[in-house]
């Protein structure tokens, strides 16, 4: 099995889809494919949960080439096992923690997977945002002060750095420099294209009947022909599926006071404990919920 050296742990909506990719072209880190393996947290996604033991040995097909291996599994940060599964193993290990103000975080979230329609799969109402948050698997994703009590049992907090997602894409510069600096690698001169491999709500788009025959099609293609197809796409930034016969625009909810007062409570408390754990300021975050909540 081939050690993980870096885990971006969570949290999904906070610019870590663009960040894993980013790092990724830096000479010396090596991004797991997929991007999320998903093999140590029982946390899989949005709704999938498993309590069966990681198999470890699939690692050993998620990297190729030399350098820190990345594993960016974003919803590790909520699970309850990925701390001590992790510590057993990989004692060493670093962690990337992206954050972002937690009401705006969980909408963000919410709004993806009605575009999805992972809950509509799932045989889950979603339909509106106060249903969302009362199932854990869209809340437990901003709970940040609790997470963080279960991976401090296990790691010092020196192994970790935290990033707002806000300062990430204002800043992303002076950024990269800190997670290097964190990493102990030098410079990179990247491309740090916003758009570039971004998972916002403007570049995901619902798949259509036409898209997902295509996807079948593709399907049928052997590894070894599919494969050169898809590294030149991803190196172009292309993805067919955003072409309109094979998509369509979205659904945007605007997120508004009605939404922050549905749980803007619950996660100013959890702020304040996030930030008397790491003494990671949370002030901003916690003056934009109060005065969302106010209005």
């Amino acid at each position: 099995m081939p050690e993980v050296d870096v885990f971006i742990i969570g949290v999904p909506k906070a610019g870590t889809t663009w960040l894993a990719h980013t790092l990724n072209q830096h000479n010396k880190i090596v991004l797991s494919d997929p991007k999320e393996p998903n093999i140590i947290a029982s946390h899989r996604g949005t709704f999938v949960r498993t309590e069966e033991e990681p198999d470890w040995t699939k690692f050993k097909t998620h990297f190729n080439g030399k350098g820190l291996k990345l594993d960016a599994s974003i919803h590790a940060f909520a699970c309850p096992l990925a701390p001590s599964r992790i510590h057993e193993r990989m004692p060493n290990a670093k962690f990337i923690l992206c954050l972002r103000e937690p009401v705006s975080r969980s909408f963000s979230h919410w709004n993806m997977v009605l575009n999805t329609k992972e809950a509509i799969t799932n045989d889950i109402d979603w339909s509106t945002f106060e249903k969302a948050w009362l199932d854990n698997r869209l809340s437990d994703d901003s709970m940040y002060g609790s997470s963080m009590s279960r991976w401090l049992k296990e790691f010092d907090l020196g192994q970790f750095i935290i990033v707002d997602s806000g300062r990430l894409k204002s800043n992303p510069n002076s950024s990269l420099i800190e997670i290097e600096n964190f990493l102990d690698i030098e410079n990179y001169n990247y491309n740090i294209e916003q758009s570039r491999h971004s998972n916002s709500a403007i570049s995901r788009r619902p798949i259509t009947s036409m898209g997902k025959l295509t996807r079948i099609f593709f399907s049928l293609f052997p590894n070894k022909l599919k494969l050169p197809i898809v590294e030149t796409l991803q190196k172009r930034d292309l993805n067919i599926y955003s072409l309109p016969i094979l998509s369509k625009k979205g659904i945007v909810n605007e997120l508004g006071n009605i939404h922050y007062n549905i749980c803007g409570e619950e996660l100013i408390k959890e702020l304040k404990l996030f930030e008397e754990l790491t003494h990671f300021n949370t002030e901003i975050w916690r003056n934009e919920i109060n005065r969302r909540i106010s209005n």
